[in-house]
């Protein structure tokens, strides 16, 4: 059987098998226009053999249905053998344009896939293949750039890597500085003196000394940062003359002003001078304290007693006028024996113990220590007072030697 006999039977069958899968299209996708269904003649007609010479023209675009050809209507001999230059154009179109299904396969389901061969059903109706999932991106490698304006595929998102990234803002530097900052609790602050040491220097030069004793003595205490009223009381009973001539009351009063500039922010001392009774008062500053005691001194006449109890109200009443309730109050008590009225005198701080327990007297006697006036303040227990017995001759004593002796037990 020749090739072209071969096409023919081929052309005939897969045209028959074409136009029942395009009515079965037709049916499923109801396009627009719908093709008239062809009346059959009653006696099949025979198709007319094809020009072997012609390539077969393409379908038009509505499908026609074939005429049913009988199976046992011999196929046509072929015109010719020949291998002429006009049939490999046609075997060649044929193979080409042409998909011949296997005669032993049944008439297969239509399949979505096989687009009706008329030019004008658009290939677009085909089912598309499906689109191989994109393999995942190796991690460390950029996104593939989108080509031809198309959105490139995206892969599965990659694992979260915290070390690398910091969130939307990408900065875990800042982000863990920022962590690091919130985590650190700050540094508590240094506590500092009432008054700055420049400030000293600048007001009270001589006061510099003193200054820089006192803030180790409290800095030893555990008092560095402490902020407390000062408060001066001297002795002004006849015995007290050689001290106050010497200097000795001076001095001691220009050490506890350098104390004060390390508690008290206004650095002033409130000075009380008893005998008795309350003989005067005055008020030591950073700019004014130099001979200040021996002018006030000077100033209050004859010397008298010595009654604690007049000077311990004294000292108590002027703190609750001049400070807010509460504040602390450091009293440097000098005196050179005993009270006069030791009942008083005990009275009157026990009374400053339970109401006022933030004033502390720290008792400085000046005298021999072996003197037995001295007892009085050795066995005093009102809990709110101490003592330091500094000697014969006060004014050698050295800044720290001082500041020891108030300072020992004082714990506001």
């Amino acid at each position: 059987m020749g090739i072209l006999t071969l096409l023919r039977n081929a052309f005939g069958r897969s045209r028959k098998e074409r136009a029942a899968q395009a009515e079965g299209a037709t049916q499923e996708t109801a396009p627009a226009v719908t093709a008239p269904e062809p009346k059959l003649p009653s006696q099949p007609a025979a198709p007319a053999e094809p020009d072997p010479s012609e390539p077969p023209a393409q379908p038009e675009a509505t499908p026609q249905v074939p005429e049913p050809r009988s199976e046992s209507t011999p196929a046509p001999a072929a015109a010719s053998t020949s291998t002429s230059t006009d049939e490999h154009d046609l075997v060649k179109a044929a193979f080409t344009n042409i998909t011949v299904p296997k005669p032993t396969d049944p008439e297969p389901e239509p399949q979505s896939e096989a687009a009706p061969e008329p030019a004008a059903e658009p290939q677009s109706e085909a089912e598309p293949e499906p689109t191989p999932a994109p393999a995942p991106a190796p991690e460390p490698a950029p996104d593939p750039a989108p080509s031809d304006g198309d959105k490139a595929p995206q892969g599965p998102p990659a694992p979260d890597n915290e070390s690398s990234t910091a969130g939307a803002g990408g900065n875990a530097t800042a982000e863990g500085e920022a962590e690091a900052t919130k985590a650190t609790p700050p540094e508590a602050t240094a506590p500092k003196p009432a008054t700055t040491a420049a400030r000293l220097r600048s007001q009270a030069p001589g006061l510099t000394t003193a200054y820089k004793a006192a803030g180790t003595a409290l800095k030893k205490h555990g008092l560095t940062g402490t902020r407390a009223r000062v408060h001066l009381v001297l002795d002004r009973s006849a015995s007290m003359r050689a001290y106050f001539k010497d200097g000795s009351a001076q001095a001691l009063a220009e050490q506890t002003l350098a104390l004060a500039a390390h508690l008290d922010p206004e650095a002033a001392v409130h000075v009380t001078f008893f005998s008795t009774e309350v003989d005067g008062t005055g008020e030591l500053t950073l700019t004014d304290h130099e001979n200040k005691i021996d002018e006030l001194h000077g100033a209050l006449g004859r010397m008298g007693r010595t009654a604690y109890h007049a000077a311990v109200e004294a000292v108590l009443a002027h703190h609750a006028e001049h400070a807010p309730p509460g504040t602390p109050a450091l009293v440097v008590f000098q005196t050179d024996g005993a009270p006069d009225a030791k009942t008083p005198a005990t009275q009157s701080l026990a009374d400053a113990a339970a109401n006022h327990p933030n004033v502390h007297f720290s008792f400085v006697a000046f005298g021999d220590p072996e003197n037995k006036a001295f007892d009085y303040l050795r066995k005093l227990k009102t809990g709110n007072a101490s003592h330091f017995l500094a000697g014969e001759t006060p004014k050698e004593l050295t800044d720290k030697e001082l500041y020891e002796g108030v300072l020992a037990t004082w714990r506001p």
